[in-house]
């Protein structure tokens, strides 16, 4: 075997090993695996299931609090629901969701608006911030409701009043939400 032809083969080898290794903060977020970490609530398996899984286990309710996680019914768009967590009030019928793998597949999303709906106030229809589109969508999707958490949002995800006070505007002011991609 040639010198050349071993390099080119040991070169293309080594670039593909290179290729799978990732860091640890490229991880791929699926929404449940997020939301048990940021909110603390330990319910596991699909976000279909939190909702049931938490009967008996934690607070439900249909009124947001800062650190609850908002349970999304499955659909046809999403056959597994979804799970986002609280990360502040902006009125009765909005508040900010920090949620993973919904606008880009993997990525954490920050301050996405949610808007209540219904027709009752009580949160189970709601619109939701979809960074492609640039805004709330055309998409109503149904909701359970809230699970409580026991405590406070933990992590990065921690929110102060003011910090949460300065969101509110910055979100009302644009509309929108702060993407974090699976690489930043």
């Amino acid at each position: 075997m040639k010198f050349g032809l071993f390099a080119a083969r040991f070169a293309l080898v080594f670039s593909c090993v290179l290729a799978t290794v990732v860091p640890a903060q490229a991880r791929f977020w699926q929404c449940a695996p997020y939301a048990r970490e940021v909110s603390g609530i330990q319910i596991f398996g699909n976000a279909n299931t939190w909702w049931s899984q938490a009967a008996g286990k934690y607070e439900r309710g249909n009124t947001p609090k800062v650190g609850a996680v908002l349970s999304f019914r499955s659909s046809s768009h999403m056959r597994l629901g979804h799970v986002a967590t609280v990360a502040a009030i902006v009125s009765d019928r909005e508040v900010l969701l920090n949620h993973a793998n919904w606008s880009r597949r993997g990525g954490i999303e920050y301050s996405a608006r949610a808007v209540d709906v219904s027709a009752a106030g009580d949160w189970s229809e709601v619109k939701v911030w979809y960074g492609p589109q640039g805004g709330l969508g055309t998409t109503t999707y149904a909701a359970n409701g809230f699970i409580y958490s026991d405590g406070a949002p933990k992590g990065e995800d921690r929110f102060d009043d003011t910090r949460a006070a300065g969101i509110q505007m910055a979100s009302a002011a644009t509309g929108g939400a702060r993407m974090i991609g699976v690489r930043d």
